[in-house]
């Protein structure tokens, strides 16, 4: 049973969580998904606070409870703040109840904060799981400074979906791939838009997501001169975003807070070179000078330097590219599945189709 939110809307957890179904199913488990952020029913509950908690809760809770029924092994997505409280929680102490082993699988970026205020509330859900896992070294330093401990699987990336493309456009394509919320400082990136312009007049930035900042962030581009120069797509599907990621010339990633952005595996994948910032777990991900360019956070100087030495030295950006290409392959579904197929057979206490295994 695997049990984590689902597109629409998409995002880097939505997206892992069905992907994976995907390839589980493929791989020739039996897998049933609950969907922890289902539609709110009727519509207008999913704007009133507090009741419309209730509202998702219900329907949830039952689901759980009706899923547990034929479950081997229940692998529970899991993120920081009220997600940990209203959702993956209540998924360990259901399947606790109901005698089936769970595998835990925590992906959120702001979990040192989280668990400083909240590691005793964490602890005691954990105890009642098999297995801690978390796809970053950076995240399972985080859970050790807390005194729990967690394996590293790491995220998947589909090649098949993200792929390089042929040639560049005499116009520089940046993009952002995040949404529009102030842990990803997007101003930042305006700003590094400003400068790049200087250089070249004809660069442009799209910035593919939602969010509640995207009013503010439009006011911004306006105020800074580059409005013309910036497309805010709203979000994008999984084959949008790849077909984005074909058309571009640089990753732009201002964030202020991160763990393992698929963004980042995304752009790798697709040939596109990357300026990001170098918090949380991101150096765990990527390496300075080899795989990307990192610079301080809240820096639009700094990330307009970098960028422009990629757009403008040909062979720094074919180091980047090639390395990223390379880097990326360690996250392919052929390379995490033993490591995932290892933690359900500790919990489930037997082989999970051993011979399926590369």
């Amino acid at each position: 049973m695997l049990v984590g939110p689902l597109p629409p809307p998409s995002g880097g957890m939505a997206n892992q969580t069905e992907q994976l179904a995907r390839l589980l199913g493929e791989s020739g488990l039996e897998v049933r998904t609950v969907q922890n952020n289902a539609p709110y029913r009727p519509h207008w509950i999913g704007m009133v606070p507090v009741l419309r908690a209730g509202f998702r809760m219900v329907p949830y809770v039952v689901s759980l409870w009706r899923a547990l029924r034929d479950a081997d092994v229940v692998h529970v997505m899991a993120n920081s703040g009220w997600a940990w409280h209203l959702m993956a929680a209540p998924a360990v102490r259901i399947a606790r109840l109901r005698g089936v082993p769970v595998v835990v699988n925590y992906r959120g970026g702001e979990a040192d904060p989280f668990l400083r205020r909240h590691a005793s509330w964490v602890r005691s859900t954990l105890r009642l799981a098999q297995a801690l896992i978390v796809p970053s070294g950076y995240l399972q330093s985080v859970f050790s400074r807390h005194g729990i401990a967690a394996e590293i699987v790491p995220n998947i990336i589909d090649l098949t979906r993200f792929s390089p493309a042929s040639g560049r456009s005499r116009r520089p394509h940046l993009v952002v791939t995040r949404n529009l919320e102030d842990i990803y400082d997007i101003p930042t990136a305006l700003r590094a838009l400003l400068r790049v312009r200087q250089r070249f007049a004809l660069a442009h930035l799209t910035i593919a997501g939602s969010g509640p900042r995207r009013a503010a962030l439009e006011q911004l581009a306006a105020e800074l001169g580059v409005r013309q120069a910036v497309t805010f797509t709203g979000r994008l599907d999984n084959e949008q975003v790849a077909a984005l990621y074909r058309n571009a010339d640089l990753l732009l990633n201002p964030s202020t807070v991160d763990n393992m952005p698929n963004s980042l595996l995304e752009a790798m994948a697709s040939g596109v070179p990357i300026v990001s910032t170098g918090v949380g777990g991101i150096p765990f991900l990527v390496e300075h000078e080899r795989t990307a360019l990192l610079v301080p956070p809240g820096d639009p100087g700094a990330m307009a330097i970098a960028a422009l030495r990629v757009l403008e030295d040909d062979a720094l950006r074919a180091t980047l590219v090639g390395a990223g290409l390379d880097a990326c392959r360690a996250y392919t579904w052929e390379r995490v599945q033993p490591r995932l197929f290892a933690a359900y057979a500790k919990c489930a206490g037997r082989p999970m189709l051993k011979e399926s295994a590369p």
